[in-house]
């Protein structure tokens, strides 16, 4: 979709973000409105808004993360929140007690909003079910990363202005990839044409009834592609072995200058971290001219500030008139 101002007459409803299924392209847009608005902010020489000044969001992450973590504690520090960071190890979870127990026992000291990320598939919507507090998933299990996603296709909206009709290849491991599922849904929403590219065994079991095209063969794609984002083996979530050898695997799918002679001139480049350089990407691409990865990193903070702006904007709506799903 093209860039435009967001309609006066359109009002955001969703009081949570839980994924990006379902979500529509007025909505996406108008999210990316938003984003650009407070991206402004990160260049004055006072980085703050008073826009949830007042209002508490608990950090609950109960796997590892840097980027995305720091991303949105930085985010609700910008918005003027206050923030409770949350960590699985030093928490009662280690004595039994619950995802449900601990974050309602953290709602009645008075959070407004969650930010949760879970091993489980669902737990964000879990938490939504149980807990009165917005709740934005920061990626859950195989299902989701939502705003990855919307960070990634706000850069590439950034670079290229329309989505539509671009082709968007995700190579690597998407089985097991929160990140390229979130990327599918919304990319295939706004008009872009998405390939899946990777072995066999690093594809989900139910990719036919995803809106994509499979393809095991990088290089026979690879010149027609307008985005090339590139994903890390996730070797922790994987429990037999899926491809041959690292050599073998690098050969046949890593994002390589020799291979880059084959893409189109201003192809872009992104990944969404951590990168295993050498592995499915050559330090040299990911440090190079067609790279967004830091791009990304800071497109992250604008976009996460929009999340959070918005779904507060949504909780102060009579029920009958959100979404609370």
């Amino acid at each position: 979709m093209k860039k435009k101002s967001s309609s006066k007459d359109f009002v955001w409803r969703r009081k949570h973000l839980l994924g990006l299924k379902g979500m529509s392209a007025d909505e996406l847009i108008h999210l990316f409105n938003t984003a650009e608005g407070f991206k402004e902010i990160s260049q004055r020489s006072i980085k703050k808004a008073p826009a949830l000044r007042g209002k508490v969001v608990g950090n609950l992450f109960f796997e590892d993360s840097t980027r995305t973590r720091t991303s949105f504690a930085l985010a609700v520090s910008r918005l003027s929140a206050d923030i409770v960071e949350f960590t699985a190890k030093a928490s009662s979870l280690s004595k039994g007690e619950t995802l449900r127990d601990t974050a309602r026992n953290l709602e009645a000291m008075g959070i407004d909003m969650v930010v949760v990320r879970h091993k489980a598939g669902g737990a964000a919507n879990l938490l939504s079910q149980c807990i009165d507090a917005c709740v934005i998933n920061a990626g859950d299990g195989y299902h989701e990363h939502p705003t990855q996603g919307l960070l990634d296709i706000f850069t590439i909206r950034e670079l290229r202005q329309d989505i539509k009709g671009l082709k968007v290849a995700i190579v690597g491991d998407i089985a097991h990839s929160r990140v390229a599922r979130s990327n599918i849904w919304a990319l295939h929403t706004l008009g872009a044409e998405v390939f899946l590219v990777g072995p066999p065994t690093l594809m989900p079991s139910a990719v036919s009834q995803l809106p994509v095209t499979v393809c095991h063969d990088f290089d026979s794609i690879i010149g027609q592609m307008d985005v090339l984002n590139m994903l890390r083996v996730q070797f922790e979530r994987i429990g037999s072995p899926v491809i041959p050898s690292l050599l073998e695997y690098s050969r046949l799918f890593a994002l390589t200058e020799k291979r880059m002679e084959k893409a189109k001139s201003d192809v872009i480049v992104m990944h969404p971290g951590p990168m295993n350089r050498g592995l499915e990407i050559e330090g040299t691409v990911a440090d190079g001219p067609n790279s967004t990865v830091l791009r990304q990193v800071s497109n992250g903070l604008a976009v996460r500030m929009a999340v959070l702006f918005l779904v507060n904007q949504a909780s102060k709506l009579p029920a009958d008139e959100r979404i609370d799903s």
